[in-house]
């Protein structure tokens, strides 16, 4: 039997203008930061962090991201900061730059301060990345031996990004619940490496009651903008709740299903990693079988957030039951999270699931 494990980054800061403070927060993990972030991002978030670091006295080196969480990227940065002798890396964005931010620290073998400019996934407070290949597609986990240092939200800075990407991050939060219930019942070994804990079977309850109270009134204050409570609420399901969650209460079947999308050609690509996963919740629901009412509280919740729930959502209306057949044969193979909703599932087993739920949703 393998011990229970509950893993956390160092520290949390969240709250209207907290990236004011990145300058003072830094200054006590490292004297010499690489600051990683791509250019729209950099735009948006450069003048605040210049002026906070300038006032601490900070000297940071900044490169720009090429976009994709690959090892090839990974390198790049890592030469870079050895040339420089950073001894903290800041990674600033959204998921796949933040990714890259933990693995090119763990490359260097320094500290690292993650500041995500969007709730649009769970990925800021673990300790592994997703790496892709140069072209998108899911390779691998990368594991590393911590989690950040600190992890720092600014919410006057998510409330701006897109409404899509807030929804997306209720979407890949509202998998939390339903694969952590899977693998305590599968009895299944979490992303941390041991089984679930008991905070956090309750941190993911807790996320996706909070979602389904406040995420649609969050996101309709996000479509202006605004910081409200219900944002607040949100934005620490979406990020904290949910990262502590799927880290130390374990993936399934949800996240199985993401990867295997990923092995589809066309436009699905142009999808958020949140809306994969939206889809692939629901396929585990129709594996786990579930009450149709049950479904349709999920399909109904996903519908107010204008996440897919069809396959033409999906952009995967022409695909044929072969191109099913290939995400079903992602989704089960070795080593895959679909291990803890249950082994017995077959690639034929999702392909079908995966046809019931846009039957369900039309």
């Amino acid at each position: 039997m393998s011990d229970t494990i509950f893993i956390s980054p160092s520290k949390y800061i969240q709250g209207k203008g907290a990236l004011k403070s990145i300058g003072k927060h830094a200054k006590t993990i490292g004297k010499k930061p690489l600051v990683l972030s791509d250019d729209i991002v950099w735009n948006l978030t450069k003048e605040m962090i210049e002026a906070s670091m300038k006032d601490e006295n900070v000297d940071y080196h900044y490169v720009p991201f090429n976009g994709e969480a690959s090892l090839t990227e990974i390198e790049r940065v890592v030469k870079e900061g050895k040339e420089h002798g950073v001894d903290t890396v800041i990674g600033v964005g959204g998921g796949k730059t933040l990714d890259t931010a933990k693995a090119i620290a763990d490359g260097l073998d320094v500290s690292v301060i993650i500041v995500p400019t969007t709730a649009s996934t769970d990925a800021p407070t673990s300790a592994l990345s997703v790496i892709y290949s140069d072209e998108g597609v899911f390779e691998s986990y990368k594991f590393y031996n911590k989690n950040p240092d600190l992890v720092l939200v600014d919410t006057a800075v998510v409330a701006k990004a897109p409404a899509r990407l807030f929804a997306s991050g209720i979407a890949d939060a509202m998998a939390t619940w339903v694969e952590v219930r899977a693998t305590l019942k599968s009895d299944g070994v979490t992303m941390a490496g041991g089984k679930p804990s008991i905070a956090a079977k309750a941190i993911a309850q807790e996320c996706e009651k909070t979602l389904f109270a406040y995420g649609e009134a969050a996101y309709q204050a996000v479509k202006k903008g605004l910081v409200t409570k219900h944002v607040e609420a949100v934005v620490e399901a979406n990020t904290l709740l949910s990262g502590l969650g799927f880290e130390s209460g374990g993936l399934a079947g949800a996240h199985a299903i993401h990867n295997g999308f990923t092995v589809l050609e066309g436009d699905i690509h142009h999808l958020t990693h949140g809306e994969k996963v939206a889809y692939g919740t629901l396929v585990q629901l129709v594996l786990e079988l579930h009450p149709k009412a049950e479904l349709q509280k999920y399909i109904d919740f996903y519908r107010k957030l204008g996440l897919p729930t069809t396959l033409e959502e999906m952009h995967l209306d022409t695909a044929s039951y072969e191109d099913l057949l290939r995400v079903g044969e992602a989704a089960t193979q070795e080593g895959e999270t679909m291990g803890n909703l249950s082994n017995d599932i077959t690639a034929d087993d999702v392909a079908s699931a995966i046809l019931a739920v846009d039957q369900l949703s039309n």
